[in-house]
């Protein structure tokens, strides 16, 4: 399968709860749409599919994962790339990631 890279600008946001620390960005539905028709066949555990994931200077290897609710799939922000990169809650923030298949 030929290699894609999605390029995303898209805001942080908190996931709810007041406890909660998990930041995460939402893929927009349209690329959504088109990662579940290109690599449906190939999700993991709760439909998680692998990526490897660029922002600014860093680079990491992680998993996004559907919603249901929104009908996209979201794409945690660990902590050590938010410090990196100077990143908080609402910041608008362009990501570039493939599908690890």
């Amino acid at each position: 399968m030929k290699p894609k890279t999605y390029k995303i600008t898209v805001k942080i946001w908190l996931y709810p709860g007041e406890s909660s620390n998990w930041h995460f960005i939402s893929v927009p539905k349209k690329e959504s749409a088109d990662i579940n028709t290109r690599f449906s066949e190939f999700k993991k555990g709760w439909g998680s599919l692998p990526v490897q994931v660029t922002l600014g200077k860093t680079t990491w290897k992680t998993s996004i994962f559907p919603d249901k609710k929104s009908n996209t799939y979201l794409l945690p922000l660990k902590a050590q790339v938010r410090r990196k990169e100077g990143l908080e809650v609402h910041d608008s923030v362009t990501v570039k990631f493939n599908v690890l298949v």
